[in-house]
């Protein structure tokens, strides 16, 4: 299994594995339209055997009362039926927080499933303070410092890029 940065020749198969992974299509059109009009973007595939069999993404966010401060949202995170439950997902989240960090990101959101993401150090954002534009139960959204202390002392609402409105 290969961990890597998409390219562009990956694109067709990036989107069949989103689409094949959630309900419509929606997601994988994020994801196409994310990659067109949003910098920077961390856009990560797994490979197997030549096959792209997992796909995440990361992409800027803003904390209202401090929009200065840099920190990335985690979404979509995608991995074929197929391949699930193999560590493929995990692979691509520790690789995606890694490369977030390389580029100087201070934290990273996620509006996930609460007995999933903990295992990479997300934690509820509520006792930071900080919450999800979108109405969503505390426990699903929720973030990790890449930079110990990054979020002290800031609070306020994280917002996605417009595109994610289309969900």
């Amino acid at each position: 299994m290969l961990i890597r940065a998409e390219e562009q020749r990956d694109w067709v198969a990036v989107h069949a594995v989103n689409a094949s992974a959630f309900e419509t299509p929606a997601e994988a059109n994020l994801v196409d339209a994310l990659r067109d009009q949003v910098q920077p973007l961390i856009s990560l595939v797994a490979e197997d055997n030549g096959a792209i069999v997992g796909h995440i993404m990361f992409s800027p966010v803003s904390l209202s009362s401090y929009p200065a401060l840099r920190i990335m949202g985690l979404a979509p995170m995608a991995v074929a039926s197929e391949y699930q439950r193999k560590g493929i997902g995990s692979a691509l989240v520790h690789a995606g927080l890694e490369r977030c960090k390389q580029l100087g990101f201070g934290a990273v959101v996620v509006l996930g499933h609460p007995a999933y993401y903990p295992r990479f150090g997300f934690s509820a954002s509520a006792p930071f303070g900080i919450g999800c534009e979108y109405e969503v139960p505390e426990e699903v959204f929720m973030l990790v410092e890449l930079q110990a202390g990054f979020l002290r002392g800031a609070s306020g609402i994280v917002k996605y890029h417009t595109l994610f409105s289309n969900l």
